[in-house]
C-alpha cells in the first residue's frame, strides 16, 4: 500500500478500481475502489454514463471516435501536461469530491472534479488513484446518514467478497 501526504494535509491511500456495478437494492450505479491489501474498500455512487465510461476502459473496448474522457486525455497531452494522480479528497453531505493533479511545464495544477470523471481519466492515462484517509473514515459512519444507499453496509459487504468475485462487472 502506498500512502503519501495530500494537498489537504491528510494521508492518502493508493487504491485501484475493482469493478463498476449496480447496487441490487437501490438500482444505483457505483464504482468500487480497493487497496492492494484489501483493508480498505470504497464504493462510490456514479451515473450510468460514467459507469459505462469506466467499464469500457476497464474492458479495453476501442471506440471508433473519442469519448469525453478520451478527449480530455488527448487535450491534456496536446497541451504538454500529464495526469500525475487523482485523489478522492472529500465526502460532504453524501457527495464525494476529487482532484486531478496535473504536471505541466509551468508547474503543478490541481483541478476539482467529480470522482467518476477523475477515475475514468485516471484509467485512460494509467495514473494512480488515491483516497484521502478522512474519506474512508467518513464512509464508516455513512450508515447513520439518510443516504439513498447505505454506503457503510455496501462497504462491509464488498470487503468480504473474494477478489475473483470483486473484479467482475455486474450490470
Amino acid at each position: 500500500m502506498i500512502v503519501i501526504g495530500s494537498t489537504g494535509g491528510g494521508m492518502e491511500i493508493e487504491m485501484t478500481v475493482k469493478m463498476a456495478t449496480v447496487d441490487p437494492a437501490s438500482g444505483m450505479h457505483m464504482v468500487v475502489l480497493r487497496d492492494d491489501e484489501g483493508q480498505h474498500t470504497l464504493p462510490i455512487v456514479i451515473g450510468p454514463s460514467e459507469a459505462a465510461a469506466i467499464t469500457l476502459q476497464m474492458e479495453k473496448v476501442e471506440m471508433p471516435r473519442p469519448l469525453t474522457h478520451d478527449l480530455l486525455k488527448l487535450l491534456i497531452e496536446a497541451l504538454g501536461a500529464r495526469v500525475e494522480r487523482i485523489v478522492v479528497c472529500d465526502l460532504r453531505e453524501n457527495t464525494f469530491f476529487a482532484e486531478i493533479h496535473l504536471k505541466t511545464a509551468g508547474g503543478k495544477i490541481v483541478v476539482d472534479a467529480r470522482p467518476s470523471d477523475a477515475i475514468a481519466l485516471a484509467l485512460r492515462t494509467e495514473s494512480k488513484i488515491f483516497v484521502d484517509e478522512k474519506v474512508i473514515r467518513s464512509t464508516h459512519s455513512a450508515e447513520k446518514s439518510h443516504s439513498p444507499i447505505d454506503i457503510g453496509l455496501v462497504q462491509r459487504y464488498l470487503e468480504n467478497l473474494p477478489d475473483d468475485e470483486l473484479g467482475k462487472y455486474k450490470m
